[in-house]
């Protein structure tokens, strides 16, 4: 369990530990928005940073940041109306070659999305897509298992971002593009699982445009007192519907003008 952070009263300090024994017992937990003010993604973000803070505490690293519920049709899936976003730490990253043990998830949804590698800190006071373009080093096919650890994945704004935005695992692809070659909002993107297209989508169903939800983030993150640094990953967003991961599951994703990454799934519920 995470230490505990005075900052956080009662009830969030109750829903940072239920969340905290989801994840130790691999018990799905009621959601948590009862224990929050209602809407009140503040009290959430502060559950989060709390659960995020333990992990460093016992030896994790940030490695960068991913935007959630940028996908209209992913909104609609989880009945939200707004994006979020989470922190990715280094214990989150999967590599494309290896199978990725199920039993490291409690409710696994696998989406495909554009990541973007920055080469400087974004900490303007006004922070637009050039911006973001000209701050990235490059950027790649990505892969994110979004996770849970709400029951049936009955959620709220709150229930998720207190949930780390609903995190899970991450893969990224080995082609690095410059972003300044792309037009991003045109890139499509197939998922495959199997032989099976299961799931398309564009650069445009992100907020528009992939950078217009990095630009989104780095504005939320500076004023939130963490803005995005040089060699941080960001995960802009879901570039089509998610879909349920099980074992024995084999992904392909493509991304026009991008690149490829894949991810297989082995185990089951331990």
């Amino acid at each position: 369990m995470p230490p505990p952070d005075t900052t956080l009263d009662v009830n969030a300090t109750e829903a940072l530990h239920r969340l905290s024994a989801a994840r130790a017992t691999r018990r799905p937990c009621a959601p948590v928005r009862a224990l929050l003010p209602a809407g009140d993604v503040d009290a959430a973000y502060a559950v989060q940073s709390t659960w995020v803070a333990g992990q460093q505490a016992a030896g994790a690293r940030i490695v960068g940041r991913k935007i959630g519920l940028t996908n209209p049709v992913v909104q609609r899936q989880l009945g939200v109306d707004q994006p979020d976003f989470g922190v990715l730490l280094d214990t989150m990253r999967c590599r494309p070659d290896a199978p990725i043990e199920i039993a490291r998830t409690l409710q696994p949804k696998i989406e495909a999305e554009i990541a973007f590698i920055l080469a400087h800190d974004l900490t303007a006071p006004v922070i637009g897509p050039s911006d973001v373009a000209a701050s990235t080093a490059y950027v790649v096919a990505a892969l994110e298992i979004v996770d849970s650890r709400i029951a049936e994945w009955d959620i709220d704004i709150v229930d998720t971002v207190a949930d780390n935005a609903s995190s899970g695992l991450f893969v990224l692809g080995d082609l690095q593009t410059d972003v300044t070659e792309l037009d991003l909002p045109a890139c499509r993107m197939s998922l495959l699982r199997a032989d099976d297209v299961v799931s398309t989508g564009s650069g445009a169903d992100c907020l528009g445009d992939p950078l217009a939800a990095v630009a989104w983030l780095a504005a939320t993150a500076r004023d939130r007192g963490r803005p995005l640094r040089a060699g941080e990953i960001v995960l802009s967003g879901a570039l089509g519907p998610m879909v349920p991961v099980t074992p024995g599951d084999r992904f392909h994703a493509r991304i026009s003008g991008i690149g490829e990454v894949t991810a297989s799934f082995t185990g089951g519920a331990s």
